[in-house]
């Protein structure tokens, strides 16, 4: 009886495993100031992701304004935002976990999911962001670069660290990816 429940529970989490059609999205992160970790592929498959590499301390900070907003007006249609904090430019973003998640909690009211501060910038970057630049052609710049991922779990276009996130241009890519069928 035993073996019979192993074997279904492993055929059930083989399969899940097996679900990540998305290499891109294969990664395993921690939440940001937590010891919690989540696979993006399992986390967030068939959702439309905006990522973004985040810095409290940045010209672009302001950002996370907008950022939170788009999470909170498509986030039923199946966006999310995911940021990741990185001090790979200027030094702008030194602190701790625990003194990021304060601030985006509490200056701009963030509630979209941050993960563990990482190196996005070419050279030293986490594979995930390799994978993302070689997807797109480009590494960030720049603190608040995006990057647009499909349902499909591919990358469909980036964004520069100067592009708002209510920019047409961003909001356009966004509602057309929400529009495409799951495949």
């Amino acid at each position: 009886h035993m073996r019979t429940i192993f074997t279904v529970t492993m055929m059930f989490f083989g399969l899940s495993a097996m679900a990540c059609k998305s290499s891109l999205l294969d990664h395993n992160f921690r939440k940001l100031a937590s010891s919690e970790e989540v696979n993006l592929c399992e986390a967030y498959s068939g959702k439309v992701l905006l990522i973004v590499n985040t810095a409290s301390k940045c010209g672009f900070t302001y950002q996370y304004e907008g950022l939170e907003k788009l999470h909170d007006e498509y986030s039923n249609e199946g966006l999310m935002v995911l940021g990741f904090p990185s001090n790979d430019f200027l030094g702008q973003e030194p602190g701790t976990e625990e003194e990021i998640q304060d601030f985006c909690r509490l200056t701009y009211g963030v509630e979209f999911p941050m993960f563990e501060k990482i190196m996005v910038k070419e050279g030293i970057a986490h594979p995930f962001y390799n994978d993302l630049a070689n997807s797109a052609g480009t590494h960030p710049k720049w603190n608040f670069h995006k990057y647009l991922i499909g349902k499909d779990g591919e990358l469909i276009t980036d964004f520069s660290s100067r592009t708002k996130p209510y920019d047409e241009k961003v909001i356009t890519a966004i509602n057309e990816a929400l529009s495409e069928e799951k495949s």
